[in-house]
């Protein structure tokens, strides 16, 4: 059964611990399960590993299938399918209307100032950029990921959508990497001099394609040595390739080499921003939740974009079926934890969660009393994180545009690849995660009454879609 969970009152809220705290959400772009230190000592990430150790990890952490739905589900703490089939892909369309409540607009009632600085991907045009949806000032590109030193968007009408407040900047700040400019950026509004507190959207186009990490040589693009093919040029020269323990020289192939380099510069911003948390004496009263907002793109065909490499194999091994744009395990199940100096305490949790939750659990957190004029289909873990306490068991779901769909209940999870929709629980697939976490193994023809309650969940859940 399908429940839309209505907030306790004051269970656990601001009014509790004191002054609402501060809210930055970091969501980084491609970022598979085996692309971050702490899940893989290949990957040198130590910004982001002691984030994550001194809060809450999430073992079992879930988004959507690609850039757009995860951001509309983050946004919204609703399945992007409820918006229809259009937010259930990556798209440049709007990906919901104008008046739907987001996190940001719920902050923004309770009195913080609001900013996004980074990838909007909800609706590309200026007409429907992030100030419309409760964002005091945002920064970055409308569109998807953008080239790092010209911040176009592919090849087409929307190549140029790099913008402040939703004005397109002349020129887009070309030579500068895009991950350096977002930073620079979320500095700037973490020192403005305020009474209220913020909210920080920071969605990075890290590490999205096309890769390319020039360091001081910005006027070359990254290429391979014609005198030494297993090289990039200037390599020794360009600090992102030559970590201090030298994890990444120690990385034979040259295109997981540059996906390295590319995931050491943004570690290196996320410790940026949170230096500066700091040296604002902000740190402790400010809520992090990071996560990455689908699996490893893992082969990339190039030409996309101006200066775009093709790739192959380049994200690190991950132990799981499945990758970006696929609802098996491999393409939703990524990194994510939560940090909040003296509030929450370092553990790891394994609960099944989803991005979904964000939404009701900072509106938990910062004392937000919501009314019944709208649902959500996430679930506040807030107990979760703060005390350990077990979530009740719910539903799953997944739409990814027009073939993959996917509901997952308990240790059950169905999946099915057709573009006809399932209408029958001979459509699915069975996986027992306890037993099989690579669903490997379809035991659907061993369990008719599993397989029979599952497909019921997905209809109730695809009753409140906006379908075809």
């Amino acid at each position: 059964m399908i429940r839309f969970f209505l907030l306790p009152a004051f269970l656990i809220s601001a009014q509790i611990f004191g002054d609402q705290p501060n809210v930055i959400i970091i969501l980084t772009d491609d970022q598979g399960w085996g692309d971050v230190g702490y899940n893989n000592p290949k990957v040198y990430t130590p910004n982001i590993d002691k984030l994550a150790n001194s809060g809450a990890l999430f073992t079992n952490h879930y988004v959507m299938a690609q850039c757009t739905p995860t951001r509309a589900a983050l946004m919204t703490g609703r399945y992007p399918s409820r918006f229809g089939p259009h937010a259930t892909a990556a798209s440049t369309k709007p990906a919901f209307p104008k008046g739907t409540p987001t996190i940001a607009s719920m902050l923004k009632s309770q009195g913080y100032d609001t900013c996004l600085s980074g990838k909007w991907h909800l609706g590309s045009s200026p007409d429907h950029g992030p100030n419309y949806f409760g964002f005091d000032q945002s920064y970055g590109c409308l569109s998807g990921a953008v080239g790092n030193y010209n911040h176009g968007y592919r090849k087409g009408p929307l190549f140029h959508t790099w913008h402040r407040n939703h004005e397109l900047i002349e020129g887009s700040e070309n030579g500068v990497h895009t991950t350096q400019l977002i930073t620079d950026d979320a500095i700037r509004f973490i020192r403005e001099k305020r009474d209220n507190p913020f909210f920080l959207y920071l969605p990075y186009t890290a590490v999205h394609t096309p890769l390319d990490e020039r360091g001081k040589f910005y006027d070359q693009p990254t290429q391979l040595d014609r005198r030494n093919p297993n090289r990039w040029k200037n390599e020794s020269d360009i600090p992102w390739f030559n970590d201090p323990l030298g994890k990444i020289q120690q990385e034979q192939d040259p295109e997981k080499r540059l996906f390295l380099a590319a995931l050491h510069h943004l570690d290196h911003a996320i410790g940026r921003v949170i230096d500066t948390l700091k040296g604002q004496n902000l740190y402790d009263h400010t809520l992090i939740l990071f996560s990455s907002d689908n699996g490893p793109q893992v082969n990339w065909p190039g030409n996309a974009y101006p200066d775009d490499l093709k790739l192959t194999d380049f994200n690190q091994p991950i132990p799981m079926r499945g990758s970006k744009i696929d609802v098996y395990e491999g393409g939703i199940k990524v990194p994510g934890f939560a940090v909040w100096p003296k509030k929450i305490k370092p553990q790891q949790i394994g609960t099944p969660m989803h991005i979904v939750d964000w939404f009701p659990t900072i509106a938990q957190l910062v004392g937000f009393q919501r009314t019944n004029s709208f649902s959500w289909d996430g679930f506040d873990q807030s107990p979760s994180i703060l005390s350990g306490a077990k979530s009740p068991e719910r539903d799953f779901y997944w739409v990814q545009g027009n073939r993959r769909r996917a509901l997952r209940y308990g240790s059950w999870k169905i999946v099915c690849y057709s573009k006809k929709n399932p209408k029958k629980p001979s459509d699915w697939s069975l996986y027992n995660l306890s037993n099989d976490p690579l669903e490997k193994e379809n035991v659907a023809s061993m369990n008719p009454k599993v397989l029979a309650q599952m497909h019921g969940r997905f209809i109730e859940h695809r009753t409140l879609d906006k379908t075809r």
